[in-house]
């Protein structure tokens, strides 16, 4: 951390050096930033003018957490697969069971994957893992290039080694090692389909993806679900016949527009199309994919090394109803126990993203809270405790234009390509919730050393 706070340091003093410096640096990132594309509906995707950093010692340690921590979520992700009670306890819908249980045609749970976490000088933990359909990858690539180009980040480059992480090809190694497998040659370049809805906030990164693999010496389109017909054993939209779908299209919404992708489900059923990540990661996306790690009934599944880091890394989480459990060897009535440690508690939906119908214990006041668990208890909903986190002061560029230093929740995202670390972005706001759909800004993340 001291590393860290020398650096941090170091790059502001080179904003505050020149007296232009802080306008200029803004103007040059705010210019890149439309050029590339980096927007999330219609709004520039960063107004920081600084990079995360962390040391080369910080990221060898999260990689080793997450590698110990992936070996425990595929675990469970394989006893989910072959269990229905498993099934029923992750909230796995009947409708959901007929679609995930699919063959996939290659090995792997879920094949590209991010962990959500918040490292800090005591700890590091983690709050949930997206196994469905991470975004970010190209983002924070292309972030990261226009930040390397920074002429005060080239400033701190002479002082400091920086290491930026890029990603998109470890996409592009998974898309292709998925392929292979599950068409069993390599004698066929093949083409590439970005599917998901249409008008989406991160229609750009898939203009990203599409110019990347492109430029990689792959045919390569985006499509959306009514695009697709199956026919003559092949996937295609028009004339392009499609061999691989990166799919960002995420199961509730694949189910919730059923018949327009018929096309891509008959197509997958029939072991016609290779899709990544599988419709498996369903096993891994969901939320009470935590509450299954930390309840001790499966702890037979792990190693003893497994198990402390279970305890040291993933938030106890349960399933939000009238039960009795085990809470530091304490046997507790959840719902009693949740009245009494608002404080220390958060009530997540299992199954939605972007922030939406999260309820913050700390921030409520008893009768709010009261309301919260009145209604997790009606829908489907967990109880986690409450992780460390971690802040950070970053010159922030609000919509006048106006530069200010402001403490910022830092939310670390490693991004692991078969289970393996590969790369990282961060994401930051000014509230406890800390994702880009609800408000929030990201920055690459840099590795640095002197």
């Amino acid at each position: 951390m001291k590393k860290v706070r020398e650096a941090v340091n170091y790059y502001n003093s080179l904003l505050e050096q020149i007296p232009s410096a802080i306008n200029d640096s803004r103007d040059f990132l705010y210019e890149g930033m439309k050029e590339k594309k980096m927007i999330f509906g219609g709004r520039v995707l960063s107004p920081y003018i600084r990079p995360h950093f962390v040391s080369l010692d910080q990221w060898n340690y999260i990689k080793d957490i997450c590698k110990v921590i992936w070996g425990c979520i595929e675990k469970m992700g394989y006893a989910i697969k072959a269990s229905s009670k498993l099934q029923d306890e992750l909230g796995v819908t009947a409708q959901e069971r007929e679609l995930v249980l699919l063959d996939s045609g290659f090995t792997g749970i879920s094949v590209t994957s991010r962990l959500d976490s918040f490292l800090t000088e005591n700890s590091y933990q983690f709050v949930e893992l997206n196994g469905e359909s991470p975004a970010g990858i190209s983002y924070c690539e292309v972030m990261a290039q226009i930040f390397m180009d920074l002429p005060v980040m080239k400033r701190f480059a002479e002082k400091f080694q920086v290491t930026p992480l890029y990603a998109r090809k470890n996409l592009l190694e998974t898309l292709l090692r998925a392929y292979l497998e599950w068409s069993n040659s390599s004698s066929k370049s093949p083409n590439i389909a970005i599917v998901d809805l249409r008008g989406l906030p991160t229609q750009c990164e898939f203009e990203q993806f599409q110019e990347f693999f492109r430029n990689a010496g792959y045919q390569a389109e985006i499509v959306h679900p009514d695009e697709l017909e199956f026919s003559n054993g092949k996937l295609r939209r028009g004339d392009y016949e499609i061999d691989i779908v990166y799919r960002r299209l995420l199961v509730n919404e694949f189910l919730d527009n059923y018949d327009m992708c018929k096309p891509l489900l008959e197509a997958y059923r029939n072991r016609a199309v290779c899709v990544v990540n599988s419709f498996h990661a369903k096993f891994v996306h969901k939320k009470m994919l935590f509450g299954l790690l930390t309840d001790e009934q499966n702890h037979n599944l792990f190693t003893e090394e497994e198990k402390q880091a279970i305890l040291t890394h993933i938030p106890w989480t349960r399933r939000m109803c009238q039960r009795r459990t085990v809470y530091k060897d304490q046997n507790v009535d959840l719902i009693e126990f949740a009245r009494a440690n608002r404080d220390t508690l958060v009530l997540k939906p299992n199954d939605e993203y972007g922030g939406k119908g999260i309820f913050i214990g700390w921030e409520s006041d008893e009768s709010q809270w009261d309301q919260a668990i009145e209604t997790a208890l009606k829908g489907d909903y967990l109880l986690q405790v409450r992780v460390g986190t971690a802040k950070e002061v970053f010159p922030y560029c609000s919509e006048t234009g106006e530069v200010n230093f402001l403490e910022q929740l830092v939310d670390l995202d490693p991004l692991l390509f078969y289970g393996e670390v590969k790369g990282a972005f961060t994401r930051l706001s000014s509230t406890s919730l800390c994702n880009v759909t609800s408000g929030g800004g990201m920055v690459p993340t840099f590795i640095i050393d002197k």
